[in-house]
């Protein structure tokens, strides 16, 4: 049985919400891991839209609290389960008209724990979600990830570089493995199958509702800082990443959804600005106040024995830029803003 829970009308009397309309209809899309935190942002701003949008999502990372504000939305409704059981996912898929599939195990704590479960759901899960889009003929936006690359430290990544992987044996890179079968499945369904996919790689994307327990490291480094607690860097430090604001990335998967040209192709969604984890530590620390210090935590004793990281990972953004006219518009110094705002409200 589907446990399908519409939500309650909205108080008499409010203001009328915008109707993003197709084919005579209100547009219906179906976003799994919609109560994530890339997820739920996404959500609100399909609504701002005019969408109808169903929720789809186990809460196994996913919150509550990421959607509880939409208690009172007549244009949302939300499906607590699995999309490995694929009887749901069929009868969610009934009667959209497109999908997001957000749905996966991420975080490098989570890979490193359960490897098992997480191989389940990034591919035999998106191997069900591709197989029902394709059965009613849904266009489909993959979430892959910049986790594709492995070890791969060129200046600028593009979507057509190599991917460099360590052994098989190592459960660090069981998500990039299962990232890449995902993929090569929604590539699969475009070329052989004629389903309109589309494939956005996510740099490391940060925000509001993000939290640090399975691994997401500036929401981390912000609770440490407010709480005046050591800052935990693993490795040496000299590691860079980069930090894209989620509602910049939310509006390019918006804009690949909806550009008929993005069909059939992967697309890098990221900020191109890097910084090494200390430079990060130190930055947070200093745009709170904090009086927090600084340590370094072998990866050793963070993960695991073994564990091995990339030295460095920066997307080239062209392709998306190109096709859209897409770039980043938010800051790091907003990033800390909201995050540090979101973890204060949380503790209140």
């Amino acid at each position: 049985m589907v446990s399908v829970y519409t939500l309650p009308q909205g108080e008499p009397g409010a203001a009328a919400a915008p109707v993003n309309i197709i084919g005579g209809h209100t547009v219906r899309t179906l976003v799994t891991g919609g109560a994530g935190f890339i997820g739920s942002h996404l959500v609100d701003a399909l609504l701002e839209r005019g969408d109808s949008v169903v929720i789809f999502d186990d809460l196994s990372t996913g919150r509550h609290e990421n959607v509880r504000h939409l208690a009172n939305n007549p244009q949302v409704e939300f499906i607590q389960d699995s999309i490995l059981r694929a009887a749901v996912v069929d009868e969610a898929m009934k009667d959209v008209d497109r999908v997001f599939h957000l749905a996966a195990a991420v975080g490098v704590n989570l890979i490193v724990q359960r490897p098992l479960d997480s191989l389940a759901i990034n591919v035999r899960g998106s191997d069900i979600v591709l197989e029902k889009c394709h059965k009613y003929g849904r266009k489909v936006l993959v979430t892959s990830t910049s986790e594709i690359y492995g070890k791969n430290t060129s200046d600028a990544l593009n979507e057509e570089d190599d991917r460099i992987l360590g052994s098989p044996l190592k459960s660090r890179w069981s998500y990039s493995a299962a990232k890449s079968i995902e993929e090569v499945l929604a590539y699969g369904y475009w070329a052989e199958k004629g389903l309109p996919t589309v494939i956005a790689r996510l740099f490391n994307t940060v925000g509001a509702r993000q939290v640090g327990q399975y691994g997401m490291v500036v929401p981390r480094f912000v609770d440490q800082a407010l709480r005046n607690a050591p800052i935990t860097v693993y490795g040496d430090g000299t590691q860079t990443r980069c930090f894209c604001h989620v509602t910049d990335c939310v509006s390019a998967l918006i804009g690949l959804m909806e550009h008929r040209d993005a069909e059939g192709r992967a697309f890098n969604v990221g900020n191109a600005q890097e910084i090494s984890m200390l430079d990060l530590a130190a930055t947070i620390r200093d745009q709170l106040g904090s009086t927090s210090e600084i340590t370094l935590v072998p990866y050793e004793q963070a993960y695991e024995p073994g564990f091995e990281d990339m030295q460095r990972r920066r997307p080239d953004i062209s392709r998306i830029n190109e096709l859209l006219g897409w770039e980043p518009t938010m800051t790091l110094d907003q990033v800390i803003k909201d995050v540090s705002a979101d973890l204060r409200s949380r503790s209140v």
